[in-house]
């Protein structure tokens, strides 16, 4: 059911939480953020909690109002290494519904920078940018460390289509968005930092993204951001 059958069937509701998410959030002071990032944060959002109708409501009014159709692919992609493919593939499948639905073409936007023999190598350096230099080696701590410089670093946050900056922030959306995670939120709140994404920033991202996650979320989200500044 979309959000113009919704205010048919349930217009109390729906006048209550649109003028809430879409006008007050929107405009309390020291809040906003430019159009762009408010729209990547909440689609991050809405695949990092699964909330697959809410995305597919949305996407069109995020492309409307000038959010890049790249940076939206190259979201729907990074999220597989924080959601797994399991949950990460609906998205996909419903981003490239609306955009054959705008005309939109649906094949990859961003192109990968590595390759099989050097994914590993750029992915930790990408982990050292992000996070400071003792990453160069972690990789060397096993398996699935190695999975995570190679595979997570290498293979995704060295495409085209969004910075490191970007894609930290959308990390910590995912993060945010699915809860139980706070170690992993608390780390990217810091790697968000160390990329210029401060910590007013940061809280600014989850004050937008509030009406999608709720009330609990978003207040470990901020516990995080506020335990990293402090280490």
């Amino acid at each position: 059911m979309s959000i113009s059958e919704k205010r048919k069937t349930d217009s109390q509701f729906m006048e209550r939480f649109e003028h809430f998410a879409f006008d007050e959030v929107i405009s309390e002071k020291d809040q906003s953020l430019d159009t762009p990032t408010r729209w990547l944060a909440i689609i991050a959002t809405l695949i990092g909690c699964g909330g697959q109708e809410a995305y597919r409501d949305l996407l069109p009014k995020a492309l409307d109002d000038g959010l890049n159709p790249v940076a939206i692919k190259e979201t729907v992609y990074q999220s597989v290494d924080y959601l797994g493919m399991g949950r990460m593939w609906p998205f996909l499948d419903i981003t490239n519904e609306i955009f054959s639905s705008k005309n939109i073409p649906v094949a990859s936007y961003g192109e990968a920078t590595t390759t099989e023999e050097n994914r590993l190598e750029k992915g930790a350096e990408a982990q050292a940018e992000i996070f400071g230099e003792h990453m160069k080696d972690a990789w060397k701590a096993g398996h699935i460390n190695r999975w995570l410089a190679a595979n997570c670093f290498g293979d995704y946050y060295t495409r085209t289509g969004l910075d490191l900056a970007q894609r930290e922030m959308i990390t910590f959306c995912f993060l945010a968005a699915q809860g139980g995670c706070e170690p992993q939120l608390i780390a990217h709140a810091k790697g968000n930092m160390n990329m210029g994404n401060n910590a007013d920033f940061l809280k600014r991202v989850v004050s937008q993204c509030l009406p999608y996650i709720g009330y609990p979320r978003s207040l470990n989200a901020i516990t995080s951001i506020e335990k990293a500044s402090k280490e």
